[in-house]
């Protein structure tokens, strides 16, 4: 496309270089227009470039075919469908509009198209199936590069014949769309619940950054009181303080049956086609069930796998799990009378009070210490003392919005590493959760160019008020650190080819460098870095740390089994055969009951706000949360016994791990880096518990 301005004579910012630092997204210059002519153009050039590949003279050879289906498309020194596509999807999740919702679900079918054209294009899967059978010796990365192309190709259904394909093409293209409906439905059902409150004695309890958080969200809708949403920040703190237990009863019970209800949100009919059409695909390509095609291609190899974990899991944290409810059950009784039932509602409540009897520790002690401007000094700190690398604000990086912050990160060299953007606090546009993405990845071109990644970390942690600073709690600094761990796994990428750069890995591999930054968040060096109360500047006290060290087994049996209770709801859902036609709640409910220490409510629903098994990658892969805790314990196991800041050791990690992507199979790197093969030791001693024998 020579002429780069659209018929009104204005310049689509994705077709030109941004001529932003370092080549960033110019957001203030892109309309929604935008977005839909870059993609149409995208399409456009990504069918001409391989048509001018498919049909080359030449012998297909792994230069001439496999590097040029990775790299830019056609003469471009980018891929114009990545551009725009990694730009769009993250202003999906991070700043979104009606307008935006409408637009992806107009262009979701012909991507989807797209995508099914290029995977069933015949003449280039010939081309790709010589080069695999007739190639040059590889390097180990080429060798990676090869045989994705290849098996891409054959799990795309590459093999099929027209009319599987066709079959194929349309799973696919209506699993893409119910994939979009899913995710758009929670947000709005989540960001349409408000609780206003006007009268301050039913609040009693809550503390006073909840009560000071809530009465700006209600300043903001120009309502007097306070409101309470589901985002987290306000979820968490008034089902944990609040007295009231009926206002508890009713926040849990919206947040406990989103989109299940009969209305334009209700994700019941999506969840229960998503998992049909997932078995339909799996078993047209040869697959009995839908975990036996995810899991060919990650760590765990088997379903029998998976399941070994999960049950070991579930032999080691149930007893103790059993143990620590009714500890909290007999604590609310003694509280409120023999005759008490608690219920779902009141669990964090009591749980709270537990700890508070138990350690004298209550999450509120912590906040001062926590301002979230050193919380990033801190957290970047660490990567500095551990790494090398440093951080720059740079407020000419242009942000899609006032809350974003751009940094430019430097190697210990003073080299330009990366862009990191930073978003962290909820918003009407924002879904909920915590998450790490790129608007460029990392990769190095014909010329030799290492072209480096614009990574995104967004978050919804504690918001500032007029009162007080952004105040965060111990678990959104874990939150932080864990998210900081993704980007530090795209910021060190350092691959030839894009497909296999930074977080470009198999899925119960990709939550190490994640987890194992959790690690340091209540070691007490690193606290000292950063912890000071933000009103008088005093460090944080040995003797409160101490506390939260003897406390971080607290309740581990019961935080380890809900983790492993949503592995089996996944594995539950991915491992049938036949036709899913069971009502949802009581086939859910089935699922988890090995795993459950207590009745839920009846009506209560994870599946239907699931994201990661139902939109959002994980579908019979959320065991790799409990798969990666195994390996990030047994890698800090190695730093313990070498020192936790130990930069050999930290660089060690970061060459074999970190800056290493999908190049080679996991175990692979792992054992490169830590000698030998994980166990599941050094995961239950950090836990505090004792395999059984």
């Amino acid at each position: 496309m020579d002429e780069v301005k659209n018929a009104t004579g204005r310049t689509n910012p994705f077709l030109v270089p941004y001529n932003t630092p370092h080549d960033t997204v110019p957001f203030e210059r892109i309309t929604l227009e935008d977005y839909e002519e870059a993609f149409l153009e995208g399409i456009r050039r990504d069918e001409e470039a391989i048509e001018d590949l498919v049909n080359d003279p030449a012998e297909p050879t792994f230069e001439n075919t496999i590097i040029r289906t990775d790299e830019s498309k056609g003469p471009h020194y980018y891929d114009l469908l990545d551009r725009v596509s990694n730009v769009f999807s993250c202003m999906l999740g991070a700043e979104t509009n009606d307008e935006l919702d409408a637009l992806a679900q107009k262009m979701s079918p012909l991507l989807s198209k797209h995508a099914n054209d290029v995977a069933f294009n015949e003449k280039l899967f010939q081309r790709i199936k010589h080069v695999y059978h007739h190639h040059r010796e590889l390097t180990a990365e080429e060798q990676m590069l090869l045989d994705n192309a290849y098996n891409g190709f054959v799990r795309s259904g590459a093999l099929l014949d027209k009319e599987g394909k066709d079959t194929l093409r349309k799973l696919t293209e209506e699993a893409s769309i119910l994939c979009l409906q899913f995710s758009q439905n929670l947000r709005k059902e989540t960001k349409a619940y408000t609780l206003h409150i006007t009268n301050i004695g039913q609040l009693k309890g809550l503390p006073e950054t909840a009560l000071e958080a809530a009465a700006e969200a209600a300043s903001e809708r120009n309502l007097d009181g306070w409101v309470f949403t589901l985002d987290m920040p306000s979820y968490l703190p008034f089902i944990t303080y609040a007295e009231n237990r009926e206002l508890r009863k009713e926040l849990f019970t919206v947040n406990s049956q989103l989109c299940t209800h009969d209305n334009d949100t209700c994700n019941l009919a999506i969840c229960q086609r998503l998992v049909n059409l997932r078995r339909e695909m799996a078993q047209l390509l040869g697959f009995e069930t839908y975990a036996d095609y995810v899991l060919v291609q990650r760590m765990a190899s088997s379903t029998a796998r998976v399941y070994q974990l999960l049950n070991d899991l579930i032999d080691a944290y149930k007893p103790v799990a059993l143990k620590e409810h009714a500890e909290v059950e007999q604590l609310a009784k003694r509280l409120e009378g023999d005759d008490f039932v608690m219920q779902a509602w009141d669990v964090s409540f009591y749980t709270h009070k537990l700890k508070m009897e138990k350690h004298n520790l209550d999450p509120e002690m912590l906040r001062p210490y926590f301002p979230l401007h050193k919380v990033i000094e801190g957290v970047f700190g660490l990567a500095t003392r551990l790494y090398g690398i440093t951080f720059k604000e740079n407020n000419d990086i242009p942000v899609y919005h006032p809350d974003v912050k751009a940094y430019e990160v430097f190697d210990r060299d003073g080299s330009y590493l990366a862009v990191l953007y930073a978003d962290f606090h909820p918003r009407k546009g924002k879904r909920n959760g915590a998450w790490m993405t790129e608007f460029q990845g990392q990769w190095i071109d014909r010329k030799g160019n290492n072209i480096r990644p614009h990574v995104s970390l967004v978050m919804n942690l504690t918001k500032p008020t007029p009162q007080k600073p952004s105040l965060l709690t111990l678990g959104e600094v874990e939150t932080f650190l864990h998210e900081f761990g993704h980007a530090l796994h795209g910021i060190f990428a350092n691959t030839r080819f894009q497909s296999l750069s930074g977080t470009n890995v198999w899925w119960d591999f990709v939550e190490l460098p994640s987890q194992f930054m959790e690690n340091y968040a209540t070691n007490k060096e690193f606290l000292h870095t950063f912890a000071f109360h933000y009103q008088t500047g005093e460090p944080i006290p040995d003797e409160l740390i101490d506390r939260v060290r003897k406390s971080s087994t607290f309740m581990a049996g019961k935080t380890g089994l809900r983790q492993v209770s949503l592995g089996l709801l996944d594995m539950a859902y991915y491992t049938l055969s036949t036709p899913f036609e069971e009502p949802i709640l009581p086939f859910e409910k089935k699922a988890w009951e090995k795993a459950l220490i207590a009745p839920l409510p009846e009506k209560s629903c994870m599946t239907t706000q699931f994201s990661h098994i139902m939109s959002g990658g994980y579908a019979a892969g959320y065991y790799s949360y409990k798969w990666a805790e195994v390996l990030d314990a047994d890698a800090f196991s190695m730093f313990k016994e070498e020192g936790v800041f130990n930069s050999t050791t930290a660089q060690r990690f970061r060459d074999e791990i970190l800056s290493k992507g999908g190049t080679e199979h996991p175990m692979t790197l792992y054992k490169r880096f830590r000698g030998k093969e994980p166990t599941i030791e050094a995961l239950l001693e950090r836990s505090g518990i004792t395999p059984k024998k």
